[in-house]
């Protein structure tokens, strides 16, 4: 694949790791060869590395496998999902799952990226809704605008939520950011 063909989100093959396309710019200097200037994430390490191409250099597009999977349960440092089309287990590291872990509750169903038949990310919404195990309460009278106070949620995770959120309720937490966005009814 040429370099001219890039887009955010795919994953390239380089110097035998997967690198994700977090952005890039097609640069025509005055004089001189066109270049385009990218930023890459290391699927593996997620550490993000600037490099600049040749216009039309070729590059290996890692071509992965996307499923759809069932978070079943946690084993030791693993979490175990299974395919929910084949139905066949697979036991992920929790360092590949990353931060999703926090976010994952028995029988969600996060996208799982694959390469070469082994898990290298794992995908979830752009929010999901969790139940609250544990704040403080709020004190009556204590109502100010926008304070926030800091709440437990069933996967374990802490998040700041607006006073009025009690034990029970289940709330909209933003999985990019990992900040609170509303109750639910």
């Amino acid at each position: 694949m040429s370099t001219n063909d890039l887009k955010n989100g795919m994953t390239l093959e380089l110097e035998g790791g997967l690198w994700t396309v977090l952005d890039f710019l097609h640069h025509k200097p005055g004089k001189g060869q066109a270049v385009v200037r990218t930023r890459l994430r290391n699927v593996r390490s997620g550490s993000v590395l600037e490099r600049t191409f040749r216009a039309d250099e070729k590059v290996g597009l890692a071509i992965l496998d996307k499923r759809e999977m069932q978070y079943l349960y946690r084993d030791g440092d693993s979490l175990v999902f299974m395919d929910t089309e084949t139905y066949e287990q697979h036991s992920i590291p929790e360092q590949v799952v990353g931060d999703a872990a926090g976010y994952l509750t028995e029988g969600f169903a996060p996208i799982v990226s694959m390469y070469e038949g082994n898990a290298i990310g794992v995908e979830l919404p752009a929010s999901v809704v969790l139940s609250v195990t544990e704040a403080d309460p709020g004190v009556k009278g204590d109502r100010v605008s926008g304070a926030l106070k800091p709440a437990t949620l069933e996967t374990g995770i802490v998040v700041q939520v607006p006073l009025f959120v009690e034990p029970g309720d289940r709330v909209k937490v933003d999985t990019r950011t990992g900040e609170y966005i509303t109750r639910e009814k």
